[in-house]
């Protein structure tokens, strides 16, 4: 199976789904903010590995903790994920934090100052 097959984008978004899932609703553990997202997964062509990009809203603080969360709760994920999705093999999960979205929004914060500080000097 090629990396880029149509099998393989199935189920990455299958897995994707499935772990956003299991992350909002199955893992009861503190450390883990409410607002996490999972931004994008990419399981390996053998189904052995899978990498997902997880999204946090909050602080450096919060962001830490949830990463360090959902590795200790690594073995609970992979368990419901393998009861969710029927593959051959259950991927062997990596967490890893994607800064992207604040990133974006900090970027549309920084463009809406200089478009106000424009329409001021107009």
């Amino acid at each position: 199976m090629r990396k880029n097959s149509v099998k393989n984008t199935r189920i990455n978004g299958e897995v994707q789904r499935a772990l956003a899932e299991i992350i909002r609703g199955g893992i009861k553990d503190p450390r883990i903010a409410p607002m996490t997202s999972v931004v994008a997964v990419e399981v390996a062509p053998d189904l052995k590995t899978c990498k997902a990009w997880i999204s946090v809203l909050g602080d450096e603080k919060a962001q830490a903790g949830t990463l360090e969360g959902l590795r200790s709760a690594e073995g609970y994920i992979r368990n419901q994920l393998a009861k969710t999705v029927n593959l051959r093999n259950t991927p062997q999960l990596t967490f890893i934090m994607d800064q992207s979205i604040a990133y974006g929004v900090n970027m549309s914060k920084l463009i809406d100052e200089v478009v106000e500080k424009d329409e001021k000097n107009i």
